[in-house]
């Protein structure tokens, strides 16, 4: 699989084409070589770096695989609740789960902020050149919906996730309280994508707080962001 965009544009075709091996074969593959991605993430461009992000597929035992899978890289742009996460949550566990390396870097973001999973609003903003390729909603959309689900409790946090600093002046701008936003995390005032703005080895430093931020998200009380 040769696939040489963003992160996780190049993880969302690495299932695709696991996911297509599946259905085809009706078993998992015995290797999946994954030199080809992340071209964009190497300090050394002759090196595989997907083990440093995610564990190796070998140490993940006891998943039940159910095919046929219904999954292609452009259920990015599906309404998520429609997706069968049965049958495509096993293959991502086996080959996305996350390196020992990524799970350190959460356990110490969530303990430098003081996250309360149970207790925060995570909102993602995807904006520089995402538009381009699907519509997102406005800065007003994105504070409205906060708005919307803060007033369920106001001692929430929120956690302000985005690539896009004209995002962050806005929310800043708002006044909002428990605001929380991880500095590790990179912005950008350009339409041109952070990944295409640095240097390869700062992407792939970058990348580690990145996934990680994003597994932080995925485990807080609600979820606010767009397609893709």
């Amino acid at each position: 699989c040769t696939h040489n965009y963003g992160f996780f544009s190049c993880c969302s075709i690495k299932l695709h084409n696991i996911v297509e091996y599946i259905n085809l074969q009706c078993k998992i593959p015995d290797n999946v070589n994954s030199f080809g991605l992340f071209a964009l993430y190497k300090k050394d461009s002759e090196k595989d770096i997907t083990f440093e992000y995610f564990e190796h597929y070998d140490n993940i035992k006891d998943i039940t695989i159910n095919y046929p899978i219904d999954y292609n890289h452009n259920h990015q742009y599906k309404d998520y609740k429609k997706l069968h996460y049965n049958n495509i949550t096993p293959v991502v566990k086996k080959y996305f789960s996350p390196s020992k390396q990524i799970i350190n870097i959460v356990e110490t973001i969530a303990q430098q902020y003081h996250i309360d999973y149970d207790n925060t609003i995570a909102v993602y903003y995807r904006g520089t050149d995402k538009p381009r390729e699907t519509q997102i909603a406005s800065f007003d959309d994105f504070y409205t919906k906060i708005k919307e689900i803060s007033e369920l409790n106001v001692n929430k946090q929120i956690i302000i996730q985005t690539d896009t600093s004209q995002f962050v002046d806005y929310i800043n701008n708002k006044n909002l309280k428990n605001i929380i936003i991880i500095k590790e995390n990179s912005t950008s005032y350009s339409n041109r994508g952070i990944h295409y703005e640095k240097t390869r080895e700062e992407n792939y430093n970058d990348m580690l707080n990145l996934f990680s931020t994003f597994l932080i998200l995925s485990k807080c009380k609600y979820i606010i962001c767009s397609s893709g």
